[in-house]
């Protein structure tokens, strides 16, 4: 038992950010009032396995894509069937979940039809996914009692329909503040971000000594915010809404259906 009173065997909901290249992977933990047990993990994907499966009852959400592309996009059938209906000959190399959310002016990457042009960090998924299927998880279902569950995420888009509007770009400090003020109003035990602006000062900025503490960095925001999107589809399902086609891999994101707008745009 943990200090705290919970066990190993409390849910948890865990968020991991693959990357590829010599980049460690981010992950984060949150437990179920939201506090970080890990507010800013890395390792390499053995390393961030070996902490993920020491959880015996745990909703994994991954930013990287489940499946591999299912080439629905490219049948005039199914296209038709989609609202809005894509323009002939467009998005035919994107997959259901990434045409709907670019729809809704949501960018974000696009899967290959063709295996041998993933990227790496997608390859680096697609092993995750394995991995946590081999170790047990099973495809997240609004509602589903099964103590390990996956789902795929996207944090850029988790962060736009938590705003309301796209977010300012996260390797900005402005977009830091704004994404870590999310997480903090959305209930998540991180520092308010506000109170790292009291070392704003101008003395700090000409000598060179400003230091912000507990801003997190954006690997380390767009980990929480993968591991709050999993906190709500495991406690709050009407909460959350999974986009895309189901059989060929949907993206869960943090917002009732009725609540998701058709159009997000920059605010000016």
């Amino acid at each position: 038992m943990r200090s705290d009173g919970k066990t190993m065997t409390s849910p948890v909901f865990i968020g991991i950010d693959p990357t590829a290249g010599k980049r460690p992977m981010n992950y984060a933990v949150l437990d179920a009032d939201l506090a970080p047990l890990v507010p800013d993990g890395a390792g390499t994907k053995d390393e961030v396995l070996a902490q993920v499966l020491a959880y015996p009852s745990a909703l994994v959400a991954v930013d990287a894509p489940q499946s591999p592309n299912g080439g629905l996009m490219a049948s005039d059938d199914y296209r038709a069937r989609l609202s809005p209906p894509p323009a002939p000959g467009r998005w035919t190399r994107f997959k259901v979940c990434e045409y709907l959310l670019k729809q809704r002016g949501i960018g974000l990457y696009n899967t290959p039809n063709d295996q041998a042009a993933l990227p790496g960090w997608m390859r680096l998924g697609f092993e995750l996914y394995a991995a946590l299927r081999a170790a047990g998880y099973e495809r997240y279902q609004p509602g589903s009692r099964a103590p390990r569950q996956v789902l795929e995420v996207h944090p850029h888009a988790c962060f736009t329909v938590l705003l309301g509007h796209l977010p300012t770009p996260k390797a900005l400090l402005e977009g830091r503040l704004q994404r870590q003020l999310v997480l903090y109003r959305a209930g998540l035990a991180v520092p308010d971000p506000m109170a790292a602006l009291e070392e704003l000062t101008a003395h700090h900025l000409l000598s060179g000594s400003l230091d912000l503490p507990g801003l997190l960095s954006h690997d380390a925001l767009d980990a929480l915010a993968a591991a709050y999107t999993a906190y709500l589809a495991g406690t709050a399902p009407e909460q959350v809404t999974p986009i895309g086609d189901i059989d060929e891999g949907q993206i869960v994101l943090p917002i009732a259906p009725e609540n998701l707008k058709t159009r997000y745009a920059r605010r000016r």
